[in-house]
């Protein structure tokens, strides 16, 4: 099956009379999905029971009778106002106690059980209407989960979801205090009634009371999302999806996604770039026109993984957005290599966001494929380029890649709940490591914790949290390397400090004596060159020393292929890192140009150029925002 390309279109924002013409020009465009009505609530039933569907009924006809397939959204990310009066309490609190109001999008709490009810309910009504109908043939369920910081909240509902969690997961306040430590500053819960959320405290909060906190607020969003698919599935064929977003971790993606069909993300990178990646200045203004070079691929990689197997991207950047600091245009040929970008990473499906630039409310400073006035913008020829290349293709399989990555998510909470080095972010080591592996030219698979990871000759284990006897015991047995750490299992599932102490390797006597963290201007040097920055912790043990510090102490020690790496190493000290387990292990590595990555499939090679100059390489020239392939040999 090909790759193919799509549009965001809201037929409920434009005259009826100009659906058909807008269907065409889509056609023509060479675009095959169009993604409707997951924020139409209000137009479906302006009120409590009295549903309208005759212009929903004649905008689906009038996209399939073009040709176009359907992406039809639940509408639940956008709840009427009327809901408000029925449901007062639906609403999301802030961790300090303020409601989020209505008035603009995501205003619920996942908690709430009537709204939890309200949202099955609507999408079991648009399944007995549209399940069967031949021109939908997808679901989106909601939209952008924790979009606006909304997974925690702090309502009634979710103080009385936390405390049945609670009572559910340790059976007695006496268990939990145990658990917990709550002996420490006299924390300890006579019942599960007195235990609030961990707002509001006069200074830090129990780590292990956050990591709770951060648990059931997850699990409360899968108990949403499995709500809105326990209606739909039986009424529907078609596969259900939602969109994920970029750098968002406050919920287990992959536990929602045990329960969907299809993973997809909405990748907007330059606005990325600007709000939430904290790179230099110098490289913020150098990918300032085109987005970091290895962000919108790990995300590619990582709901591949979330999808095991397939994946979209529901949402492409076309042009300037509405809602980053600064929102700079993109460089001419981007909206093309973004698509290419995300096909050669296996994307079933890239549809751009959004058909024609709204003229009114919040989105108006968003570009689309459309000017207001239905003019041409720039990326609508580049959508339409990408839609021939693609025709012109044979078709295009992913291939595995030589080296993986785990991902997890409940680590990312762990280091957010004490992170110990103001600059420690769990997102940004993951970032760092897929970032050192794309720079020798590798294509590299993301994967859950609990994956098969015996194929992989080379796996990466950064910042692991937890890490039970049955995954170490599990990585010990791998053949290859297996390069775990830093600070991965430096805390048990209750956010406590083992014994033994960590790492606790199987076969590796290396042992966690201290642990640092280091301000930017602090770097720890290394004998071989390069530093360790951020974290480092000190080791003793007799296990094999394959790094350390100038001074002579004990970086990243090993036993066999099983890998400790007690530090955060700087670019440098990775790259030689990564280049050495390679060469170990017969991987073909090659120092990329700066900005220029490769991704392999069975068939191809892409090479893709978020360089503002062009590149030579391979015996290619590939111009700035520019992206080529060949066939493999």
């Amino acid at each position: 099956m090909k790759p193919e390309l799509g549009v965001c279109f809201y037929p409920e924002h434009w005259p009826e009379a100009q659906w058909a013409e807008d269907a065409a020009r889509m056609r023509e465009t060479g675009l095959s999905w169009v993604r409707i009505g997951e924020f139409a609530w209000s137009r479906i039933e302006a009120e409590p029971g009295k549903l309208t569907f005759d212009w929903l009924d004649r905008a689906i006809e009038t996209l399939g009778a073009a040709g176009l397939k359907v992406v039809l959204g639940t509408p639940t990310a956008t709840p009427p106002r009327w809901m408000i009066e029925k449901h007062p309490d639906m609403l999301a609190v802030d961790a300090q106690g303020n409601p989020r109001k209505f008035g603009s999008r995501r205003h619920y709490c996942f908690s709430h059980m009537g709204y939890r009810e309200e949202s099955a309910r609507i999408a079991r009504i648009l399944g007995e209407r549209y399940g069967k109908n031949p021109h939908v043939q997808a679901w989106q369920i909601d939209n952008e989960y924790a979009c606006h910081e909304t997974t925690l909240s702090y309502s009634r509902a979710a103080v009385e979801g936390f405390r049945d969690w609670l009572a559910q997961r340790y059976q007695s306040p006496e268990a939990l205090n145990r658990a917990w430590g709550n002996v420490f500053w006299s924390m300890e819960y006579a019942d599960f009634s007195e235990i609030d959320p961990p707002n509001l405290t006069v200074t830090e909060p129990n780590p292990s009371h956050v990591m709770a906190w951060r648990r059931y607020s997850s699990d409360a969003v899968v108990a949403y999302n499995a709500a809105q698919v326990g209606a739909l599935r039986p009424l529907t064929n078609a596969p259900l999806i939602h969109n994920y977003m970029g750098r968002v971790l406050e919920f287990d993606h992959f536990d929602v996604g045990d329960d969907l069909d299809i993973a997809s993300w909405d990748s907007y990178p330059i606005g990325f770039l600007s709000d939430r990646l904290s790179d230099s200045p110098e490289h913020k203004r150098r990918y300032l026109r085109q987005g970091d070079p290895d962000m919108q691929a790990l995300h590619h990689d990582l709901y591949r993984a979330v999808g095991k197997g397939r994946w979209w991207v529901m949402e492409q950047q076309p042009g300037p957005v509405n809602w980053a600091p600064y929102n700079p245009a993109p460089l001419p040929g981007m909206a093309r290599l973004w698509a290419w970008e995300a096909i050669a990473h296996g994307a079933e499906a890239v549809c751009y966001f959004r058909w024609r630039q709204a003229p009114f409310a919040q989105e108006q400073m968003h570009a689309g494929l459309l000017r207001p006035d239905s003019a041409p913008a720039p990326a609508l020829g580049e959508a339409a380029q990408v839609a021939a290349e693609i025709e012109a293709l044979p078709e295009i399989r992913p291939a595995k890649a030589p080296v993986a990555i785990l991902f997890d998510y409940p680590s990312g909470w762990a280091w957010e709940t004490q992170p110990q080095g103001a600059d420690f972010d769990y997102f940004e080591l993951m970032l760092e490591m897929y970032r050192g592996l794309r720079k020798l030219g590798l294509s590299i698979d993301i994967l859950p914790v609990d994956a098969d990871t015996s194929d992989y000759s080379l796996l990466l284990v950064p910042g692991l949290f937890e890490l039970p006897d049955t995954i170490k015991a599990k990585l010990a047995a791998r053949d290859g390397i297996t390069l775990i750490g830093p600070r991965s299992g430096t805390r048990g599932a209750e956010f406590d400090i083992p014994v033994p102490l960590p790492p606790a390797l199987p076969s590796v006597d290396a042992t966690i004596a201290l642990t640092e963290s280091l301000p930017p201007s602090a770097p720890e040097p290394l004998a071989q060159g390069g530093a360790i920055i951020r974290w480092l912790e000190r080791l003793e043990g007799t296990a094999e020393v394959v790094e350390e510090t100038a001074s002579g102490q004990p970086v990243m020690m090993r036993s066999g292929g099983l890998h400790y790496l007690a530090g955060w190493p700087d670019a440098q000290a990775l790259a030689r890192i990564l280049s050495r387990a390679c060469a170990e292990l017969g991987i073909e590595t090659r120092q990329m140009p700066e900005g220029l990555r490769l991704r392999d499939t069975e068939g191809y090679r892409f090479y893709i150029n978020y360089a503002p100059e062009a590149v030579a390489f391979d015996g290619l020239d590939i111009p700035a925002a520019g992206v080529a392939w060949k066939e493999k040999q």
